[in-house]
């Protein structure tokens, strides 16, 4: 056998009938970053027929230690332009198409629909739960991952196994985020490396399905463990991200973000508290619409207030 998948296709996990299905496939990755350098790569590498990256972001100097396929050169460029590029050249055959936008509420059932699968690769809280919910509702597999630090997770969700949400209800207040706690390059890669074999796994059909598991990593202690949670009830009620746009006039607004952080809401008329004085909020007659940067702060708040029996809430993560 020869050609550029043969060293593949000789698997006989693969063979010509999986190389084909691999061909055929159509796989959303969302975020072009640390994680999604080696997805994109190791899928393009396999011969995932089409490949759809969404990513708003612009390639920077600080992203370079965890993200080798881009270049100095390619400093104050979309991240999405500058890998399609890459990869049309590492492999001419593939069809990339790009967005080079955020992942919302609006558009992520759309891009979901045209998928076989999703890889979330962007390292956010609400993009995470966002597309968990568009791929239950489509019976599309999802998969996720997170790295911080030394230590992160991949797991495959939904498409017919439980959601994100089932798996992972609350959000821990202790979390941070790369720029607050740092990230080691190599534990990135090996997580979306991850990622991409578990893809790979779910695009193939191979026994026993990945789907249901998690993956652990402990980059420190060079420790692997997981587990699986095939069973776990979908939660009967959740709080659900809208986009900016989506907030009306009669919607409370709360914005989680500190005064130094930003100093004006661009909501009028904002109340402007943290999660640690959400309480002080006087018990609505609306919906309650919590804001903050990445959607962390406000699912905290959105349990704290649920625990008061406010449930008229919405999500907004202003990036």
């Amino acid at each position: 056998m020869s050609g550029r998948y043969a060293r593949q296709a000789v698997l006989p996990e693969v063979g010509d009938t999986g190389q084909a299905r691999l061909a055929a496939a159509s796989v959303l990755i969302v975020g072009a970053g640390g994680l999604g350098c080696p997805v994109m790569q190791y899928l393009a590498g396999a011969g995932v027929g089409s490949l759809v990256i969404v990513d708003h972001d612009v390639v920077e100097e600080t992203n370079l230690h965890r993200q080798p396929l881009y270049t100095m050169a390619d400093i104050g460029k979309p991240k999405v332009e500058v890998a399609r590029a890459a990869l049309q050249r590492f492999n001419p055959g593939l069809n990339v198409a790009v967005h080079a936008e955020r992942l919302t509420p609006q558009n992520a059932a759309r891009l979901v629909a045209a998928a076989d699968l999703v890889v979330d690769a962007a390292d956010s809280f609400a993009v995470t739960y966002i597309l968990s919910d568009a791929c239950q509702a489509a019976a599309k597999p999802l998969v996720s991952a997170s790295v911080i630090g030394m230590t992160g997770y991949a797991g495959a969700f939904c498409g017919g196994g439980p959601s994100y949400r089932a798996v992972f209800p609350e959000v821990s207040v202790d979390g941070g985020t790369c720029d607050t706690v740092g990230v080691l390059g190599t534990a990135v890669a090996v997580m979306g490396g991850l990622q991409a074999h578990l893809a790979l796994h779910l695009l193939l059909d191979l026994e026993p399905s990945v789907l249901s598991r998690v993956v652990t990593f402990d980059a420190k202690r060079l420790a692997f463990g997981g587990f699986g949670f095939a069973g776990s009830p979908e939660p009967d009620a959740f709080v659900p991200f809208i986009a900016p746009e989506a907030v009306t006039a009669d919607d409370l607004v709360v914005d989680l973000r500190g005064l130094d952080e930003v100093p004006v809401s661009p909501f009028a008329g904002a109340r402007r508290l943290v999660v640690d004085t959400i309480e002080q909020l006087e018990m609505p007659s609306g919906r309650v619409v919590l804001a903050c940067r990445s959607g962390q702060r406000a699912l905290i708040a959105a349990d704290r207030l649920r625990n008061r029996g406010v449930t008229n809430l919405a999500l907004v993560a202003l990036g």
